[in-house]
């Protein structure tokens, strides 16, 4: 006899996002394009969490926000909670204790992890949207070092721009020599890097190009989420 249990408004998608308020482009391989997903996921948009808000705020005044929306995301079905910008990391302890269920707040979290990863004399470094704004509370926040180099695709002429302004066209291929760009003056800076992580959960798209121009390692939140979503949804072998 078979029994099925309830508890849930929605089931078979066990990740939920926490996305910011915005209308720029989210091409396929960004975070908050469903398309991205190997599987199901569930959104909730955080009302006036604007992009500059968020990065260049601090986020201010959005915690008891984020901390509501991701309760309803757990009352929906969530089994896990992540969000949609790296400089959320500040939001991580509140976020896990209210909710009580796994929390992944920022790509920034993968560094220590990553760091582990590398041989002797190599070290994380960190492509940004505003290196400006990142600060080491964003670091200390996701538990990596406060001394982690880092770059900003904030000189560029499209990204940051695109995203920050919120502006609704994005000129991908412009978007990608930014990033491009950043890569190449982080490791001209800190040539002991050795592996790079992606602040910015819009810059997955460009993971490829940035692994093939520098030939180094590049971890990005896509990565990141498919690996945590592995243990909300283990993958079942057949014995057969």
């Amino acid at each position: 006899m078979s029994i099925a249990v309830g508890g849930k408004a929605i089931y078979g998608a066990r990740l939920g996002i926490l996305m910011l308020e915005a209308r720029f482009p989210r091409i396929n391989g960004d975070m908050g394009n469903a398309l991205t997903w190997p599987f199901p996921v569930l959104y909730k948009v955080v009302r006036d969490a604007s992009p500059e808000r968020v990065v260049r705020r601090r986020a201010e005044g959005l915690l008891p926000d984020f901390l509501d929306a991701a309760e309803e995301l757990v009352r929906l079905g969530a089994d896990g909670i992540t969000t949609n910008c790296g400089f959320l990391s500040l939001f991580q302890a509140e976020v896990s204790a209210r909710v009580r269920v796994p929390v992944a707040t920022s790509s920034l979290m993968q560094i220590p992890m990553v760091q582990a990863t590398l041989p002797p004399g190599k070290r994380v470094g960190v492509l940004t949207v505003d290196a400006r704004s990142l600060t080491p509370d964003h670091l200390k926040a996701a538990g990596a070092p406060l001394d982690t180099p880092i770059v900003g695709t904030e000189t560029g002429r499209e990204f940051t721009r695109v995203l920050i302004g919120n502006e609704e066209r994005l000129d991908i291929a412009a978007a990608e020599q930014d990033l491009l760009d950043a890569g190449r003056a982080l490791v001209a800076k800190h040539p002991e890097v050795g592996a790079l992580v992606l602040e910015c959960t819009n810059m997955a798209p460009y993971s490829a190009a940035l692994r093939k121009t520098l030939n180094l390692p590049v971890y990005d939140i896509v990565g990141f989420i498919t690996w945590f979503h592995s243990s909300l949804e283990p993958r079942r072998f057949s014995q057969s």
